[in-house]
C-alpha cells in the first residue's frame, strides 16, 4: 500500500504541482486548501504524512502544527513556507516539525525527506510487528507442508538453526515463504530471545539503503538534521537481521555489507565511532546469485560469504500434496475474516488448485482463496470459483512464447549494437521504467544506467 500524504496550502498551483510530483514518486496523494477544513481532512484521508505550509491566508500553519501535534502526534509533518526566515524554522521544529522546506521546493530534496520519513514509518511498523510476534504462538514444522521435501528442508534447517551465528542463504521462488522460514530458524537458534528483523533490500530507495542499514549521525546529509539514526544492524544486535531480495543492493553497499559480516563491526554513515554488532544475518533471494556474479552484478566474495549453509525452498508445483493443506488453511482464516461458516471445498476444485502452475506459490494461492472466499455466495467452494485462474496449459504456453530468439547477420554485428537493442526494446516493454527494466535483463539499475549511458540511451519514463 502506498504511502498516503496530505498537502495542507491555500495555493492551488502548489498543491496541484506537488500533487502531480508526488502521485508520480508513488504517493496516494490528497490536498486541503482550506485550514478550517484540516482535521476534517485528517480523518478522511488518514494521511501517514503531511506537507503543511506556514504562511495559510487565515490561519498560522504553526497554530495547526501544535493541533496535529495534539490531537494526531503520530503523524509526520513537513513545514513548508516561501519565506526563508531561521527563527521560524527553528520554532517549527520545536513544535514537532519532522523537517522544513522553502519554495520553490527542491523535488530531489523533498523526495529525500519523504524517503526517510517513510523508512522511519515503516521501522515503527516492523517493531509493532516484531512485538505482536513475540506474543503469538511460535512457528511449527507442520506449517510448512506435509510433503517429504519440505519436511526434509525443515529438518535441515533445524540443525542449521542450532548454530547462532552461521550464515544462510535461502533460494526459491517468489511466495516460497523465505521469510517464514528465516523466522522459523531464528525461533529455533540460540537467539530467539533477540529480535527479528527482516529488510526487503528491493524496497530501500538507493539513497536510503546505506543509512537504513548501517544508521547516520545528524547532519549526514541532506535531510539528517534532526536526530542521529540507528541502522537495522544495530537495531538487530543479539538478535536475527533478514536481507530479503539481497541481489537487488548495489555494489558499493555489498562490499560494506561484506565488511560488516567479516569484522562484526561498521561505522554509521557520517559517523567516526565504530560499533560493533552481534548480529546472525540470513539472507534470501529468487535469483540465481552464482549467475549474477557471472553477469557482474552481485560480488563474488560476498557471495561466498553468504553461501556458508545454503538452503533451496522448493516451489509449490514441486510439493502438489501440500496444495491441499494450504487451501484448508487460508480457507479457515479468511471464513473468520469475512464472518462466513461451514465453508467446504469439493474435490474438483482441489485436483484443479493442485494442478495449478502457481508462479506465486504461496502466496498466490493465497490470494486465490481469498478472491474466492469473498465472493462466494454459498457455502460450497467449486472448481467454477476459480475460473480466473490461468490454467497449467495456458501457463506452460506463456512460458515457451517468452524464450528469447536472437539472429545474426551474415555479415556479423556489433556487440553493442545488440545490447542497444535489447535495452532499447526492454525499456519500450516496460515504457521507460528503469527500475523493471533492470529487473528484466537481470542487471542492478546502476549497472543499466551505466549501459545506458555508454551506448547513448537516453529515455524518458511514460506514465499511464
Amino acid at each position: 500500500m502506498s504511502m498516503r500524504i496530505l498537502i495542507i496550502d491555500d495555493d492551488n498551483l502548489v498543491c496541484l504541482s506537488l500533487k502531480r510530483v508526488l502521485t508520480k514518486f508513488g504517493y496516494d496523494v490528497a490536498i486541503c486548501m482550506e485550514a478550517e477544513n484540516t482535521f476534517q481532512s485528517i480523518e478522511l484521508h488518514q494521511p501517514d504524512l503531511v506537507l503543511l505550509d506556514i504562511y495559510l491566508s487565515t490561519h498560522n500553519g504553526l497554530d495547526i502544527l501544535k493541533d496535529i501535534q495534539n490531537k494526531h502526534s503520530h503523524i509526520p509533518v513537513i513545514m513548508i513556507t516561501g519565506y526563508s526566515d531561521v527563527q521560524i524554522a527553528v520554532k517549527a521544529m520545536k513544535t514537532g516539525a519532522r523537517d522544513f522546506l522553502l519554495k520553490p521546493i527542491d523535488l530531489e530534496q523533498l523526495r529525500l525527506v519523504i524517503g526517510r520519513i517513510e523508512a522511519q514509518l515503516s521501522l515503527r511498523h516492523e517493531v509493532t510487528t516484531l512485538r505482536s510476534l513475540a506474543m503469538g504462538v511460535d512457528l511449527t514444522r507442520e506449517q510448512f507442508g506435509k510433503s517429504r521435501l519440505i519436511q526434509r528442508i525443515i529438518a535441515i534447517t533445524e540443525k542449521l538453526a542450532t548454530s547462532g551465528d552461521t550464515t544462510i542463504l535461502l533460494e526459491g521462488e517468489i511466495g516460497t515463504g523465505k521469510e517464514v522460514l528465516a523466522r522459523y530458524i531464528h525461533q529455533k537458534s540460540p537467539r530467539a530471545h533477540g529480535v527479528f528483523i527482516p529488510i526487503n533490500c528491493a524496497a530501500i530507495p538507493k539513497e536510503l539503503a546505506e543509512s537504513e542499514l548501517f544508521g547516520h549521525e545528524k547532519g549526514a546529509f541532506t535531510g539528517a538534521a534532526q536526530r542521529t539514526k540507528p541502522g537495522k544492524f544495530e537495531l538487530a544486535d543479539k538478535g536475527t537481521i533478514l536481507l530479503d531480495e539481497i541481489g537487488e543492493l548495489s555494489l558499493d553497499l555489498q562490499v560494506k555489507l561484506l565488511r560488516v559480516l567479516q569484522e562484526k563491526r561498521f561505522y554509521r554513515l557520517g559517523g567516526e565511532k565504530e560499533i560493533n554488532v552481534d548480529v546472525r544475518v540470513i539472507a534470501a533471494t529468487n535469483r540465481n546469485l552464482e549467475d549474477e556474479v557471472k553477469k557482474g552484478t552481485f560480488r563474488e566474495d560476498l557471495y561466498y560469504r553468504l553461501n556458508v549453509a545454503r538452503v533451496i525452498i522448493p516451489s509449490l508445483r514441486e510439493r502438489k500434496e501440500d496444495v491441499s493443506m494450504f487451501t484448508y488453511t487460508f480457507m479457515n482464516e479468511f471464513a473468520q475474516k469475512f464472518n462466513k461458516t461451514n465453508i467446504t471445498i469439493d474435490d474438483e476444485a482441489i485436483h484443479l488448485l493442485e494442478n495449478q502452475y502457481w508462479k506465486g506459490n504461496i502466496r498466490e494461492l493465497r490470494n486465490a482463496i481469498e478472491r474466492a472466499m469473498l465472493l462466494l455466495d454459498g457455502e460450497e467452494i467449486k472448481a467454477q470459483h476459480f475460473g480466473f485462474l490461468q490454467t497449467v496449459k495456458e501457463a506452460k504456453t506463456d512460458k515457451d512464447n517468452d524464450v528469447f530468439s536472437l539472429k545474426i547477420p551474415r555479415d556479423g554485428i556489433s556487440i553493442d549494437v545488440v545490447i542497444k537493442n535489447l535495452i532499447l526494446q526492454t525499456l519500450e516493454l516496460t515504457k521507460g521504467n528503469q527500475v523493471k527494466a533492470a529487473k528484466i535483463l537481470g542487471l542492478s539499475r546502476s549497472k543499466l544506467r551505466y549501459r545506458m549511458e555508454q551506448l547513448g540511451i537516453e529515455v524518458t519514463k511514460r506514465i499511464g
